[in-house]
């Protein structure tokens, strides 16, 4: 399949648009300035001073810029006819972290392979929508939401092994542990200049080194390193006593710089884009988090990089290691291991976004992911009225009506692994304010190996926004209805195997995105009951209406997303581990009760928020005899002030059903 580099077919249309365009901005930014200035902004002191100054400016200059938006609507309008439903980017990269190095990394033999899979809503809408959700400054927020995925990913990896009289098992890498990019079938590679193999950390009653020690300079010299096999990962080995209890690391000292910033600047003084590349978020900061216990050393001369440098897809930069196995969780019927995680996980290698409505914010993000991403899918969906020209795959008509879009999808998709195939479908049956956008899904086919016969291992991924507005399960139940049916066409359309000879084998089939229902509401039950439930596994779930204990919500009460108390990654993590804490910052299901708030009925909510954001695997449809399962779950704060709600990943191990030799 050819994929869209162009939203158009021609450079004629291209220009075309961009003239159209540029008539219809000026109307469109200042009306979105206009409407900005009269939604509360916590950190504007003098906003009735702006609103008195700026109003009359902004209406006039919106008024004389009417007449150009006209005409360039004129000339916009039909050119949507022929525009294409999602622009691809290709930032090719030629080193071992690029998509072409990682296809020779599995041949699916050996045990398995696992792949890692993040989701997250990020509400780049336009500026005065966006404040009504306590967010602010898109742009500003595009560049650093980008900035943090891109750090939190090219981690590199640190494995922490427990030494403990009461526990001999080996700790899983934790997502919050540093991670490299590298191929997650274990297979060991070197990193040149990357990090320095850290020796054995002992911490000793007499005599030892102290842990702060450790977390500050290094480890010794003289302690033995235990690197043999493992390249690309960096092995600390800590002793516990008392029954394999974590002692306590002391702050390092810092030479005079706050724990949680640079500059030891107050937090929390301004909303949302505030936290700059030197706070813990964006693993930027020249100082070393206050629960670490070991920080890696960049260079292989052992001296620290740069702080202020940016992270690229071979990370050269020193970074923090959290307590992994003290915030690593699991239950004693659970097979794989969950946590709350201050950084999105290492070695992420595909990534699904809604709400990117702003097509610079898209832009920004765009720019900033290429740096870790080599493939990457942005300005998803359609505009205007395109069921109304007949087309079929990206039909906007509703019962014969046709909808105005005037936004896209706001689905975002990047991959390290190189796409294949892709198709983007508009929902039919939108209502209200939500049909604006052309809400659908994004279906793509991704190629994770090829076998010695030459077979593509491929995967499937699917990544939706389903309706928002209450008390419409109608709705979505339609919408999911159609998610099965199209992603079943998807598939049809898209394999080029037969059971007799077959030329591909199917890895992993995810569905993910936001789905604006929760597993806990009463007026959720019909989604709750879905059939969509029977055929893919939510690892989150027990049954409908009923979900696992460690399960958290992962929409956030935008009443306090400014708080100081959650306005880092490690604050709002720490807050979200106690009961109490996500009573007070996660959104609950309305109460029935006229003039209830949440932060007046904390005593009567139960569960753990609501989770509206999804991560689905199938466990059927895969290649004969290859399994999927979940290794890992992670609630993710790193993007903390930046959206209202939490990002989730899934790493999933895809095991072949072959002995390790």
């Amino acid at each position: 399949m050819v994929l869209y580099t162009t939203p158009f077919p021609s450079s004629c249309l291209s220009a075309l648009h961009t003239v159209s365009w540029a008539l219809i901005f000026p109307c469109y930014w200042l009306l979105d300035r206009l409407l900005a200035l009269f939604i509360p902004d916590p950190c504007q002191k003098y906003q009735l001073l702006c609103i008195v100054l700026f109003t009359p400016i902004y209406l006039g200059f919106l008024v004389t810029s009417l007449p150009f938006a006209f005409l360039g609507f004129l000339l916009w309008f039909p050119l949507q006819s022929a525009r294409r439903p999602y622009v691809y980017s290709r930032l090719e990269d030629k080193g071992p972290a690029g998509g072409a190095a990682l296809l020779s990394e599995w041949k699916g033999t050996g045990p398995g392979k696992s792949f890692c899979f993040a989701t997250a809503n990020v509400c780049l809408l336009p500026d005065s929508l966006a404040r009504l959700n306590n967010v602010f400054n898109t742009q500003a927020r595009a560049k650093e939401i980008g900035q943090r995925i891109r750090n939190g990913a090219s981690r590199p990896q640190i494995k922490i092994y427990i030494d403990s009289p009461t526990n001999t098992s080996i700790s899983a890498a934790s997502f919050s542990s540093l991670v490299s990019p590298q191929g997650s079938d274990g297979m060991a590679r070197a990193i040149p200049g990357s990090i320095k193999r850290t020796a054995s950390v002992e911490y000793k009653g007499n005599g030892g080194r102290h842990p702060s020690d450790e977390a500050a300079n290094g480890p010794a010299s003289s302690d033995p390193a235990d690197c043999s096999s493992l390249e690309h990962a960096c092995i600390v080995r800590i002793s516990g006593d008392e029954g394999g209890r974590l002692p306590e690391a002391d702050d390092p000292a810092t030479g005079g710089q706050a724990r949680n910033g640079a500059g030891g600047g107050p937090r929390g003084q301004t909303p949302n884009h505030s936290q700059r590349d030197g706070d813990s978020g964006s693993l930027g900061s020249p100082s070393a988090s206050r629960e670490s216990l070991v920080k890696a050393k960049a260079g292989l001369d052992g001296s620290s990089g740069d702080p202020g440098a940016t992270y690229s897809k071979a990370p050269h930069k020193a970074s923090v290691v959290k307590k992994a196995a003290a915030r690593k969780r699991r239950h004693p019927d659970e097979a794989f291991d969950h946590e709350i995680s201050a950084f999105f996980p290492a070695n992420l290698d595909f990534l699904c976004l809604q709400e990117v409505f702003d097509k610079r914010a898209a832009t920004k993000l765009k720019d900033q992911l290429h740096g870790y991403f080599e493939y990457i899918l942005y300005d998803v969906g359609v505009y205007g009225c395109q069921g109304c020209y007949g087309c079929q795959s990206c039909c906007c008509c509703c019962q014969g009506r046709c909808s105005f879009k005037c936004l896209n999808s706001g689905l975002f998709f990047a991959s390290r692994y190189p796409i294949m195939d892709v198709a983007y479908h508009c929902y039919t049956n939108g209502k209200g304010t939500d049909s604006l956008a052309s809400k659908g899904a994004l279906f793509l086919k991704v190629q994770v190996g090829s076998t010695l016969q030459d077979q593509r291992i491929v995967g499937y991924i699917t990544c939706t926004h389903l309706h928002a507005l209450e008390d419409d399960s109608a709705v979505r139940c339609g919408q999911l209805d159609m998610l099965q049916d199209w992603l079943a066409d998807f598939r049809k359309s898209t394999s080029s195997s037969s059971t007799a000879n077959p030329e591909e084998l199917v890895a992993f089939d995810i569905i993910c995105g936001d789905l604006n229902f929760d597993n806990c509401s009463s007026d959720d039950k019909l989604e709750q009951q879905h059939s969509l439930f029977t055929r893919y596994k939510d690892p989150c779930r027990l049954g409908p209406g009923e979900e696992k204990p460690w399960a958290i919500g992962t929409l956030l009460d935008k009443d306090g997303l400014n708080d100081e108390d959650v306005s880092t990654p490690d604050n709002l993590q720490k807050v979200l581990e106690s009961e109490e804490g996500r009573r007070e910052y996660l959104a609950f299901p309305a109460s029935k009760s006229p003039g209830a708030c949440q932060k007046g009925r904390k005593d009567v909510l139960k569960g753990n928020g609501r989770r509206i954001d999804y991560m689905l695997y199938a466990e059927e449809g895969l290649c004969l005899d290859w399994k999927a399962e979940v290794e890992e779950f992670s609630f993710i704060t790193q993007l903390s002030g930046l959206t209202d709600h939490l990002p989730v990943a899934m790493r999933l191990m895809v095991s072949t059903g072959e002995e390790e030799a």
